[in-house]
């Protein structure tokens, strides 16, 4: 697209014309994502903000018992990732609590049964993925840094 538009020519047409050409020279193959679907749009009234959530990485807040319910689940996942086991304990136990709490002062929203978090297989899970490895593993080299992390001497 070095030419200009000829004067006396609609935009539509050279345009048109212009596309035409790149396509015959064979511009067009081979683009990133040729013969992929196109990404689902979300198309509700509220789309735009479900879409900013996801791109942001955020979360639509659920009411009452579906909000708690996800909740528990990222506590276990927090209680096994947790530096030490008191730590883990100290978040499913407190987890615990606030489902009891709730079962006792029903939330506002639909009535969901969140069951408690099983302690002790939290903790059999904490201590699986922080037991030492055996003797005589090896152990494996960390990542090689980018290229710009070293020329800014980053970590």
């Amino acid at each position: 697209m070095t030419e200009r538009k000829p004067v006396g020519m609609n935009f539509e047409t050279w345009i048109d014309r212009q596309i035409r050409e790149a396509a015959a020279r064979g511009e067009f193959d081979d683009l990133p994502g040729a013969g992929k679907p196109l990404p689902r749009r979300r198309d509700d009234e509220m789309g735009w903000v479900k879409r900013k959530l996801d791109e942001e990485g955020l979360e639509f807040p659920l009411p009452g018992g579906l909000g708690l319910r996800r909740e528990a689940e990222k506590v276990r996942a927090a209680a096994v990732a947790a530096p030490t086991e008191a730590k883990a304990r100290a978040l499913v136990e407190d987890m615990n609590e606030r489902i009891k709490e709730a079962v006792r002062h029903p939330m506002a929203g639909p009535p969901v049964i969140v069951p408690l978090i099983d302690e002790e297989a939290a903790i059999a899970d904490w201590r699986a993925a922080h037991s030492p490895a055996p003797p005589g593993t090896p152990v494996a080299a960390p990542p090689p840094r980018a290229w710009w992390r070293r020329l800014l001497g980053l970590p």
